[in-house]
């Protein structure tokens, strides 16, 4: 067992003890000073060598445990996890034709996705905050400025992002945009150069349609790549290197599978060996209902492949068009170019005024405050669908995000015209298989932002008649 003394001793002027005996331990493992089976202190020696209380670690160790860095059973020690070996290549999967499936969706109805509740946001707080700025602006502060952003917003949400995602960065390599999808257009631009036939970008399936879209215009050609419950599978990846590789790690779009720790390092490994740049999109990661979120793989990458994306139109609200990127050192000054040429910035008065919102806590209290709204309204649905709709569908889990997977069990099933005739009754539900670039498997995905809890059993009871009297196969 590792000794105690070999531990340096904890920043305590910082504050979040339990973020540094995690980062601690998390960084060794990840350099091989824990080797696979070591036996790590228990959690009462290690509070005691550290002089922190012991729920502190035991803290620590939960999360080590539940991003699979450290394992235990029932009367046995806890050890540091095994990670194999991911092999780098493996069985070809053909490319698709880079067409969507389905480009029409109905919007406004129930069960949209991705559209958060903005009925709850803290309007008399913004409007104090973006009051003060829009009064208070100072001369420099109106000119053209930093295209990349104000420093003060860029400090307070590397703040955040480190403390509740563990990102590592510099506020510089922060930059503000308006949305993510021109985050994704923007280090597009840097990477990709139209009509170059070796601008092969590798995509998560079922993926994120918009950012299949934002990046086949760009020139990529898109290369799908199967995501399972362990997420995006590299050694399924075939055909030439990449040049970038997107992502959805802490909560996949749209199966809500968390990215393993083994294909997290697989991953890194591939696109460092392969001079790639993998986009990690964490676009509702920080809604997590089972347990804690899961940190970002931008914070494990100590060889700067990965670029980072954010927004806050989930976690605040898309009126604001409010988005950020961390970049790689290296591709800091051609970001910085290109957003100069593209002019993808946000008016300095809400930049200022969501720094102000941000350092006063009124961000995360905010955050806590939906988590709790979001969870009871995921519950709810799952537990409606599995009531109404179990023989027919299989129901994700549900853990975290602002919208839910279900899968037919009859995999021959017309996903499409199931949603088109569901969403003629009032609904706004997206057929699955449209997300796909590959082989697509039937189902339907759900938004429970806006369907308050008491009516998601009567909303789900309506589906299953209207899925009862329809044919569901092509």
């Amino acid at each position: 067992m590792v000794s105690v003394a070999q531990w340096p001793a904890l920043d305590r002027t910082s504050g979040d003890l339990e973020g540094q005996v995690y980062r601690l331990m998390r960084d060794r493992i990840l350099h091989g000073q824990l080797p696979a089976g070591q036996r790590v202190p228990s959690t009462r020696t290690m509070a005691l060598a550290l002089g922190v209380a012991r729920s502190t670690v035991v803290n620590a160790y939960d999360r080590l445990k539940a991003e699979g860095y450290l394992q235990s059973a029932t009367g046995a020690a806890t050890r540091v996890a095994a990670f194999p070996a991911a092999p780098l290549s493996g069985q070809a999967v053909s490319p698709m034709p880079n067409q969507p499936r389905i480009t029409e969706f109905k919007t406004g109805g129930l069960f949209e996705p991705g559209v958060p509740d903005v009925s709850a946001f803290p309007h008399a707080a913004w409007a104090r905050c973006l009051g003060a700025r829009g009064r208070s602006l100072r001369v420099h502060d109106l000119g053209y400025g930093d295209h990349g952003g104000i420093r003060e917003l860029r400090e307070a949400l590397l703040d955040h992002i480190a403390a509740t995602r563990g990102v590592i960065a510099r506020p510089e390599q922060v930059v503000i945009v308006p949305s993510t999808g021109a985050a994704i257009g923007l280090l597009a631009s840097v990477l990709l150069q139209p009509d170059h036939a070796g601008d092969i970008v590798w995509m998560e399936d079922p993926g994120y349609a918009s950012a299949q879209a934002i990046l086949r215009m760009a020139g990529a050609s898109l290369v799908p790549v199967p995501c399972d419950a362990e997420g995006i599978d590299i050694a399924q990846g075939a055909g030439p290197s990449p040049r970038l590789i997107y992502v959805t790690p802490s909560h996949q779009y749209p199966t809500g599978a968390t990215m393993s720790l083994p294909r997290r390092l697989a991953l890194l490994k591939f696109a460092r060996a392969n001079g790639a740049i993998v986009l990690e999109d964490d676009y509702d990661s920080e809604f997590q209902y089972a347990s804690r979120p899961i940190a970002a793989l931008q914070g494990i990458d100590r060889s700067e492949v990965v670029a980072y994306i954010g927004t806050f139109s989930k976690t605040l609200a898309p009126g604001l068009r409010v988005a950020y990127a961390v970049i790689p050192s290296r591709l800091l000054a051609a970001t910085e170019a290109a957003q100069r040429l593209r002019g993808a910035v946000v008016p300095v008065h809400i930049q200022a005024a969501l720094a102000d919102f941000m350092r006063e806590g009124r961000f995360r209290a905010h955050l806590r405050q939906m988590n709790a709204i979001y969870a009871e309204r995921m519950a709810a649905t799952v537990e409606a669908l599995r009531r109404y709709c179990g023989d027919g569908l299989e129901v994700a889990e549900g853990g975290g995000g602002l919208q839910l997977a279900s899968w037919f069990c009859d995999i021959e099933t017309d996903d499409v015209a199931v949603a088109r005739a569901i969403n003629s009754n009032g609904f706004a539900v997206r057929p699955i298989s449209a997300l796909y670039l590959g082989p697509a498997r039937p189902g339907l995905l759900l938004g429970i932002a806006r369907m308050e809890a008491r009516a998601a059993d009567a909303a789900v009871a309506r589906i299953a008649r209207l899925l009862a009297t329809m044919p569901v196969n092509a």
